[in-house]
């Protein structure tokens, strides 16, 4: 189990921390503390999102990142047999991808990219679609054994999900090298989710959102405060997320890893079938400087795939796309997998996540695929697909 100390941050990162905020609240423009983040296009909703953060920029590694609009597939047949994940080819899979994303010599000067001895890395998984689409323990294993050829020390790397009890119901403590240590920021899902226990009340987002019946006048209704996981534990994030569909954000990627994973209150952004508003809350977390300039590297875990009903995974709707993926740019990644996953179901009769109508298994009136792009425009990556350099290997 992990506890909680100071992260080791660099000397560029603490010379350049910055403390700023954005708020937008019709008709006019308001500054919080220092400084002003650019507006976020909430379209008819005419939400208001603010940040207050004590924020990093390590380096030129947040997003977008080293590798802006670089997307590296790799696939291999041989990735997963009779249901079971292959624990070579993955090997195989996960050292190429990084070679290719990066243009480095072999695997470990890949990572060296990315992080050096002193940092405290975290590794984001996802478990909500268990048993069937979960970041997976061979993926996993493989780049904590990146992490340490690069130089960290085992102690050095934390893995971590929001719900404790999501974590270990998915297996993921069991998976761990020795040394390796885990942390979560709550016990499990609830419904209303304002419980400030294992949040950071100095980095919060705030949007003009809350769910029905509480007062929209409220800070702690208004706000998503992050984890100190992010905010305190680690100087630098790895994201491994998988290749899903959801019920209200249309998908759930690199982005909705990260929104729905780092922050409290979050069940406002879906709090019905016809209040959706993951276009706008998606991009507004993933923004906040403590979360945009400390994920570095997403990797996603497309071996199995989920194209409807999601985010829980039905068999039925399960598929082994035999893939991974490789990215610094989330946008990028999104994209592709956004396009990944509407070519799946056009291929079985069902429409385009966008033209998608409520079935038995997926129930909300608009899905809303577009936090990609609207991420995109808030300069979190490369939405344009004509910018979108895609590098596609074959094992």
């Amino acid at each position: 189990m992990f506890s909680p100390r100071k992260a080791k941050y660099n000397k560029l990162a603490l010379e350049r921390e910055n403390d700023y905020a954005y708020a937008m609240t019709p008709p006019r423009l308001c500054w919080h503390r220092r400084s002003f983040l650019q507006s976020l296009p909430l379209g008819p909703l005419a939400l208001a999102a603010q940040f207050s953060s004590k924020a990093q920029t390590m380096k030129n590694l947040g997003m977008p990142g080293l590798y802006r609009g670089r997307v590296v597939s790799v696939r291999d047949d041989k990735s997963i047999v009779s249901g079971a994940y292959q624990a070579e080819p993955v090997r195989q899979m996960m050292r190429r991808g990084m070679t290719e994303l990066t243009g480095a010599g072999d695997v470990t000067a890949a990572w060296k990219q990315f992080v050096e001895p002193g940092d405290i890395v975290g590794i984001k998984v996802n478990p909500i679609g268990a048993p069937h689409v979960i970041s997976a323990p061979e993926v996993l294993r493989e780049i904590i054994s990146g992490l340490i050829s690069a130089g960290l020390k085992p102690r050095d790397i934390v893995v971590y999900d929001r719900y404790r009890a999501q974590f270990l119901k998915a297996g993921f403590d069991k998976w761990l090298p020795e040394k390796v240590r885990w942390t979560h920021a709550v016990e499990d899902y609830e419904d209303i989710q304002l419980g400030i226990e294992g949040y950071d009340r100095d980095h919060f987002m705030e949007m003009s959102l809350t769910q029905p019946g509480q007062d929209p006048t409220a800070p702690e209704h208004r706000r998503s405060y992050a984890s100190r996981f992010i905010t305190k534990d680690v100087s630098k994030l790895i994201n491994l997320c998988v290749l899903k569909d959801h019920q209200s954000a249309g998908v759930t990627l690199a982005l909705k890893n990260l929104s729905h994973g780092l922050v409290n209150n979050v069940a406002r952004s879906h709090s019905s079938y016809t209040l959706n508003a993951c276009g706008a809350f998606i991009p507004a977390v993933v923004q906040m400087p403590v979360i945009r300039n400390k994920s570095i590297l997403h990797i996603m875990d497309g071996i199995k795939g989920l194209y409807h009903g999601g985010p829980g995974a039905r068999p039925q709707f399960v598929w082994e796309h035999k893939t991974m993926y490789f990215a610094t740019d989330p946008v990028a990644l999104d994209h592709v997998g956004l396009r990944v996953i509407d070519d799946k179901r056009v291929s079985v009769g069902k429409k385009k996540l966008v033209d998608d109508m409520p079935d038995q298994f997926s129930r909300f009136t608009h899905r809303q695929p577009e936090h990609v792009e609207i991420a995109g425009a808030l300069g979190l990556g490369e939405w344009k697909w004509e910018k979108i350099t895609r590098r596609e290997i074959v094992l």
